[in-house]
């Protein structure tokens, strides 16, 4: 009973744990944890209610993906990229999910084009009603889900954390409201890829991408200390 009690205790710890990285994934990703902000573990330990030991844990693991930064003796913030890094990420997206198109086109199916669409209707409302952290949300689920049709869970895996990093940089170095992807872009893909023409459907890709990078602007603003408190104010109701 006694190592049945310590396995409950530890499985209630990681899908705590698991919790509190996806509730701070997203307040990142949806650009509502700017790049350069702070991340005291005093702070976020009192919000969601846990010891700074699992924060730091939490920031651990969210600096091994590369959305964090740690730096001694002065705590943890949000990643800032760099010009180099954020064209990079940019650079190396372009060329694995051109790469891919190929597989995606074999194994697409008509259930795979009405999701896609789904998500890009999801996506103009979101643009129409200056949701910001929506329409990032569906930008990144458009190309994760392109992608998955290709079955290749590695790849898809990669372009998932691929994409949350250019969340960061479209947040470090986007304009003031540049969300996401170009709708009609995804409009324009999604009619290539029914076309079932790989040489238009990758040059079209390739475009996007570029398009995106030519968009930013590599200046950045000040930033200040997030409100926590109010950010996750709904974490613990959960």
């Amino acid at each position: 009973m006694h190592n049945e009690n310590g396995l409950q205790a530890a499985s209630a710890q990681q899908e705590r744990d698991e919790s509190i990285y996806q509730a701070l994934m997203t307040a990142i990703v949806e650009h509502q944890l700017p790049p350069g902000s702070k991340l005291p573990e005093e702070a976020l330990a009192e919000v969601f209610g846990v010891s700074r030991t699992g924060i730091r844990k939490v920031l651990q693991r969210l600096a091994a993906v590369q959305m964090v930064t740690l730096m001694p003796k002065r705590g943890a913030q949000v990643a800032s990229p760099t010009v180099e890094e954020a064209q990079d990420i940019f650079r190396t997206r372009a060329l694995l999910e051109v790469a891919n198109l190929p597989d995606v086109l074999a194994r697409c199916q008509p259930p795979h084009l009405a999701a896609l669409e789904a998500i890009i209707r999801q996506e103009e409302h979101a643009h129409e009603t200056y949701n910001g952290p929506a329409a990032i949300r569906y930008s990144a689920e458009f190309h994760i889900q392109l992608q998955a049709i290709s079955g290749n869970q590695v790849l898809t895996e990669t372009v998932t954390r691929l994409s949350q990093r250019s969340s960061l940089v479209i947040a470090a170095w986007g304009a003031p409201w540049r969300q996401g992807c170009r709708c009609d872009d995804h409009e324009r893909l999604v009619s290539l890829l029914r076309d079932g023409a790989l040489a238009p459907l990758s040059a079209a890709l390739m475009h996007h991408f570029e398009h995106i990078v030519a968009s930013l602007c590599f200046e950045r603003a000040g930033v200040t200390l997030p409100d926590f408190a109010r950010l996750f104010a709904g974490y613990k109701e959960q």
